[in-house]
């Protein structure tokens, strides 16, 4: 890696406001192994990282991401870490950043996404900023919903005719919660002119490279979005 690390750019990790689903008493938010597994694997390739959100300030975290079945190791060391759980408490405002501080932005997913990550005009700046500059745009699961607005130099979607993935129509009929969402991601992706794909088994871990556009599929594809990131970092900026 260049000890110049690009002129010290860092990485800017996006994370949601939103927390509450239309009729379900339970909080959703930030699924939380969708930042730790990215921002692992980053913080070790000696990136620097910033977590931001639509409006700054705390990121909710998904109370179901929280359960024995999800939560790995990692993520509950970062839980008990003061300086970790002062980023999320503390997220940097949107609207406040420029594009021109990082090399890459990654959309990390939660239902809470669904709502506060599609038409965000800050969101857009910064993603198409980043990207027309020469960097990378990724997202994991429901993060893709940032994707949707996004539009190329030409003005068209940013996606169309790429090869993404997002979370699935499948994989949103069995968390249950198809009728919650205000829209299915895997829809919008695809009327949007998205050469949409993903694994037959659902949850699996599963990324996608298209030039500077990486996407994982689902709450298990962080590690594989942070990884195929830096390949293309380590290919580009050695």
């Amino acid at each position: 890696m260049n000890s110049n690390k690009q002129q010290k750019k860092k990485i800017l990790i996006m994370v949601t406001n939103h927390e509450d689903y239309p009729r379900r008493e339970d909080k959703t938010g930030l699924w939380l192994t969708e930042l730790t597994h990215f921002y692992d694997l980053i913080i070790e390739a000696d990136f620097e990282v910033d977590i931001a959100s639509p409006v700054g300030g705390k990121t909710p975290l998904d109370e179901r991401s929280l359960g024995w079945l999800y939560m790995d190791k990692s993520a509950k060391s970062h839980l008990n870490e003061p300086n970790f759980n002062a980023m999320l408490t503390n997220t940097l405002d949107a609207r406040k950043l420029s594009a021109n501080d990082y090399l890459a932005i990654y959309f990390a997913g939660g239902h809470g996404t669904m709502w506060d990550f599609r038409n965000n005009k800050d969101l857009k700046r910064l993603a198409e900023g980043i990207h027309n500059q020469g960097g990378y745009i990724t997202s994991v699961c429901h993060g893709a919903a940032a994707l949707l607005n996004l539009e190329s130099s030409e003005g068209i979607p940013l996606i169309a005719g790429r090869h993404i993935t997002g979370f699935s129509n499948t994989e949103e009929w069995l968390a249950g919660l198809t009728d919650e969402v205000p829209f299915s991601l895997e829809d919008e992706l695809v009327a949007l002119g998205a050469n949409y794909d993903k694994r037959f088994i659902p949850f699996t871990s599963y990324a996608i490279d298209d030039g500077r556009l990486i996407t994982g599929q689902n709450p298990n594809s962080g590690k594989a979005v942070a990884s195929n990131l830096l390949k293309e970092l380590n290919n580009n900026f050695k």
